[in-house]
């Protein structure tokens, strides 16, 4: 049986919390507002939220930032009608905002419930159409990672993009890969699992140890252990190996060892474990004056250098290096991964002044015939 959510359980107490206050101001404010009911009531105030929010790209961190936006959202959509605001149904509500305190107490209470109860939408950051779908593995052993799959006619896979905001996991993480699985490029299959250790066998024991690399193997069996021994797994970022440059393409440019993308701002860090042996060591140097072994070594460093160079230019993702020194304990490199395995809360500075603005008595006086409107 999944563990309760704790975030989930106290989000529904407040909610439970909020319905209980409005259902008490409830009976005064259709009293003072001569609204017929409930229902046209919230309609007047809920029923466009989204024509005042940019919602599809707005990042919401928390319900006083969603009530200052709708506020903000309202007064510039009143303002931008200029004289023709007195003949719309908004500012016959903004009226009555304006006169009765209840009111107010009211849509405020009412908007921090609607952020709630779409928080898991409103408040995460959403990838971009392009960042939407990754690509991973070898050649002939590569996997797609989408987060709204559909197998369409062409044979291909790709993202339902007006489901992507909708996604419940956090992106890129153990439950989003959980949820969706690996598509098969060109193919109308995935590999799914039944639980998180579903999971890690496969990550540890067919993609990380397809690479050949005792270095990887050590730290994708460190993550293994991190995952199963953390309170809440599913919300543990992907430890992503051989992240492909060049996506599905057959003939890849490019392979990062790990990527770790931090589910709250999608921030990309690449991990590069690059020994002497397979990144440095120069080969058939026998009878070579050290001018050429020098031009050689120094095409290798540029190639290596263009790589993570690229990546950033690409993919934003900014790479951190690991030479020998480093890889005799490879414990501290994955101390450096769990940095980015703790998802991290996103600050926002709030629009605090419309909260004031919204109701104060600094006005903007508009004329229709005769009929004058007042917007502050």
């Amino acid at each position: 049986m999944p563990k309760r959510d704790p975030e989930l359980t106290a989000r529904n107490k407040l909610i439970k919390g909020l319905s209980a206050e409005i259902k008490i101001l409830l009976p005064d404010v259709l009293h003072k507002t001569k609204f017929d009911n409930v229902h046209s009531l919230n309609g007047k105030i809920g029923g466009k939220f989204d024509q005042f929010i940019d919602i599809k790209n707005e990042l919401i961190t928390s319900s006083d930032h969603f009530i200052s936006l709708w506020l903000q959202g309202y007064k510039d959509d009143l303002k931008n009608r200029g004289s023709y605001a007195g003949n719309s149904n908004l500012y016959e509500t903004y009226q009555l905002l304006q006169k009765h305190t209840v009111f107010k107490d009211y849509l405020f209470l009412f908007l921090k419930r609607v952020y709630l109860r779409n928080f898991d939408a409103l408040s995460k950051k959403r990838p971009t159409i392009e960042d939407a779908e990754i690509y991973i593995g070898q050649n002939n052993a590569n996997y797609g990672v989408l987060i709204t799959p559909r197998f369409v006619n062409g044979g291909f896979w790709e993202n339902d993009k007006s489901e992507i905001r909708h996604f419940k996991n956090q992106y890129w993480s153990i439950g989003h890969i959980l949820e969706t699985g690996f598509v098969i490029p060109g193919k109308n299959d995935r590999i799914t699992f039944r639980d998180v250790t579903d999971y890690l066998n496969f990550f540890v024991n067919v993609i990380v140890r397809n690479s050949g690399s005792k270095y990887e193997m050590e730290i994708a069996e460190m993550y293994r252990d991190y995952v199963l021994n953390h309170s809440r797994p599913e919300n543990i970022p992907l430890l992503i190996p051989e992240y492909r440059y060049e996506g599905i393409d057959v003939v890849h440019k490019y392979r990062l060892d790990f990527t770790i993308i931090e589910p709250n701002d999608l921030n990309k860090v690449g991990f590069e474990l690059s020994p002497w042996s397979t990144h440095g060591h120069l080969k058939g140097t026998k009878g070579m004056t050290q001018k050429a072994i020098n031009e050689k070594a120094s095409q290798n460093f540029n190639k290596e250098m263009k790589k993570h160079k690229s990546y950033f230019k690409k993919h934003g993702i900014f790479t951190l290096i690991y030479t020998d020194d480093d890889l005799k304990d490879t414990s501290e490199i994955f101390e450096d991964m769990k940095k980015y395995l703790e998802p991290k809360t996103s600050s926002q500075q709030l629009k605090i002044h419309i909260f004031d603005d919204f109701f104060t008595n600094d006005v903007t006086k508009y004329t229709t015939g005769n009929k004058d409107v007042y917007i502050k």
